[in-house]
């Protein structure tokens, strides 16, 4: 586990700069604490910043072939690589270090680019191969580690995990991308292919960048898919059992470690399973750590204990109080993009707990997008016999005054094509947010951007015609891609924490792909089979619950610990000046929210966006934990 950065030059263009990838690794420090390596040549200057679990004194990175022409740095982790290893031995591949990471190497040597589709886990990769003088960048099938890159103006390519380092290049360009950043007002998350700069791109998963540096241009293609179809013929007993058992193989695999490894437990059913099979699978006790809040309606301790309890776990909880402005500093910081997904606090926050104690948690992320988890996949299912109901009846309803306000919304999304209704469930903002809220800059894209494009897409997109297959590959594309994984990867790196998700093994999702929809979804109830799986293993009470998710307290943080910082962040001249938001149309939200109205979301979105603009795109020299400039009477203006 790692950051990784560098930089290749085109043509007869300078070498890379030896002190920029110096640079871009001391960027990513906190990713890879323990150790850094580079490899520079020529066109080539490739590093990273190391984070020790496997072979923790012989695996450094850059990791090289026997002659030495291949060059490889890898953030993640490869978990079959032990079996995989032993096979390129026998081929007569010879290894330098424990590490699970080299591997890759080999496969490399034996496959070709194709080497992609034999690493099993979680990666993101950069290959220089100098005999044929072309990069691979590559990321896994889920995108749980993260890879932007860019071309600067002289043609060469920089790529990093982290956009700050990309932008360490002063010859990338730093011009914003509008369309992004109106659609993560929108939906709370930078599209999975884009980032807030035009020239900076994400590789988005699977993705895979091959650029022969003398042919052409860098080419990018998708190197795998989840296949919905054919199904399976196959019982709600049976497939349970197959669960039990392919989760308790997914978490036997990511046991191996040669650091301290627990698991985050909130006492909903994704977690305790994990937790479940991870206390049959490990060899001593586990250690579990959870989020306590105040407020009971967020609260999910009491669940959390009684589940750590019952597997006599050695349970850790955490107090997530209000937060300060210091730590939200700290994490728009580490997040590098404005996302703007509440979650992400209690989760930094966690994250800087467990770390202390342990260097690999578990987690159950996933469960949702495979099984059907979610409300939304409820409500969808629900409203799509309104499909039959004329077009023209289904807009009148919504435009009734006679009708609720609810039954008006509920009416307006009916007159939705399916793909439209399942993307308006994701919205924070609606158009008439955009049209109050929205400064001169934003401003043009109310009536021409498209800020669901990548929920739309991914609904269009979908290898499958069964409707909840099409909503969970819609949530895998999107959403997870989004907002979930990244959240994850860069709340936990920020702390030096690597994070493995179980749940989201590739032949478990292969396996849940191809079930019948009706063991993952009927009527109101989701994540049958998961359900079903998990049943003999947990507490009383656990799989009757309301599901809950990583519910965060923030309208009562703007009304409370925060009014100050939201006010001084969304009115000042700063924000003013910089034109994405109304300040006028601002301070009435923030009015509103305090006479009792719900502004949260519309509010967190801008107050994440304008204190990611000063921390992370007006400088790239702001240091995590300092505060940002005073001036009397508040923030800087």
């Amino acid at each position: 586990m790692c950051g990784i950065a560098g930089k290749v030059t085109v043509g007869g263009g300078a070498p890379p700069d030896p002190a920029l990838l110096e640079a871009q690794l001391q960027a990513l420090e906190h990713r890879g604490p323990d150790s850094a390596g580079a490899h520079v040549d020529g066109p080539v200057a490739i590093g990273m910043r190391r984070l020790a679990i496997i072979d923790v004194e012989g695996g450094r990175q850059p990791l090289y072939s026997e002659d030495g022409q291949i060059a490889l740095v890898l953030n993640g982790e490869l978990y079959t690589f032990r079996a995989q290893r032993a096979a390129l031995e026998q081929r007569g591949h010879r290894f330098a270090t424990g590490s699970d990471a080299e591997v890759a190497v080999h496969l490399y040597e034996e496959y070709g680019p194709d080497f992609v589709q034999r690493l099993h886990g979680m990666f993101a990769l950069a290959l220089w191969d100098a005999g044929r003088r072309r990069l691979i960048l590559a990321r896994d099938r889920m995108g749980k580690k993260p890879l932007l890159w860019a071309r600067d103006r002289e043609g060469a390519l920089v790529f990093a995990s982290e956009p700050r380092a990309v932008l360490m290049d002063p010859g990338v360009p730093r011009d914003l991308d509008l369309d992004a950043l109106d659609a993560t007002l929108v939906t709370q998350y930078v599209p999975p292919d884009r980032t807030p700069w035009r020239a900076v791109h994400q590789l988005e998963p699977a993705g895979r960048l091959v650029w022969d540096i003398d042919a052409g241009s860098p080419v990018v293609d998708r190197w795998w898919t989840a296949e919905f179809t054919p199904k399976q013929v196959i019982g709600l007993e049976e497939a349970a059992e197959v669960l039990r058992h392919r989760l308790r193989g997914a978490v036997r695999i990511r046991l191996e470690a040669d650091v301290p490894i627990g698991a985050f437990l909130s006492g909903g059913i994704d977690s305790s399973a994990v937790v479940a099979a991870m206390a049959q699978e490990a060899p001593g006790r586990v250690r579990t750590f959870s989020a306590r809040f105040d407020d009971v309606a967020y609260d999910e301790g009491p669940w959390a204990r009684a589940v750590a309890e019952h597997w006599d776990t050695d349970h850790t909880e955490l107090h997530i109080g209000p937060v300060d402005e210091a730590t939200l500093q700290r994490l728009v910081w580490h997040l590098g993009m404005p996302l703007a997904d509440p979650a992400a606090v209690p989760a930094f926050q966690l994250a800087e707990l467990a770390a202390r104690e342990v260097t690999v948690a578990l987690t159950g992320d996933g469960g949702d997008e495979l099984f059907a988890g979610y409300r939304r996949h409820h409500h969808l299912a629900w409203t799509r016999p309104a499909q039959a109901v004329p077009r023209n009846l289904r807009r009148r309803l919504a435009r009734a005054r006679y009708l609720s306000e609810r039954s008006r919304r509920l009416a307006r999304r009916l007159a939705m094509a399916p793909h439209e209704r399942y993307a308006d469930l994701f919205r924070h903002f609606t158009d008439a947010d955009r049209r109050r809220l929205y400064g001169p800059v934003l401003a043009p894209l109310i009536d021409s951007g498209d800020p669901l494009r990548a929920v739309r897409e991914g609904w269009e997109g979908a290898r499958t015609r069964t409707w909840t297959d099409r909503l969970l590959a819609c949530d895998q594309a999107a959403y997870l891609a989004g907002d979930l994984l990244p959240k994850a990867d860069l709340t936990s790196m920020a702390h030096g924490l690597e994070l493995r998700s179980p749940l989201l093994d590739q032949e478990l999702v292969e396996w849940a792909a191809t079930l019948p929809a009706a063991l993952k979804r009927r009527g109101a109830t989701g994540k049958r089979v998961l359900r079903a799986a998990a049943a003999p293993w947990l507490p009383a009470g656990i799989l009757d619950r309301p599901k809950q998710g990583f519910a965060v307290p923030v309208g009562a943080w703007l009304r409370g610990p925060l009014r100050d910082l939201a006010h001084d962040v969304l009115l000042d001249r700063r924000t003013r000046d910089r034109g994405l938001i109304d300040t006028r149309a601002a301070a009435a939200t923030l009015r509103a929210h305090q006479a009792g109205e719900d502004r949260a979301a519309v509010l967190w979105s801008m107050l994440i966006l304008e204190l990611w603009c000063r921390t992370c795109h007006d400088t790239a020299s702001f240091v995590p934990g300092a505060r940002l400039p005073q001036a009397a009477g508040g923030l800087a203006r």
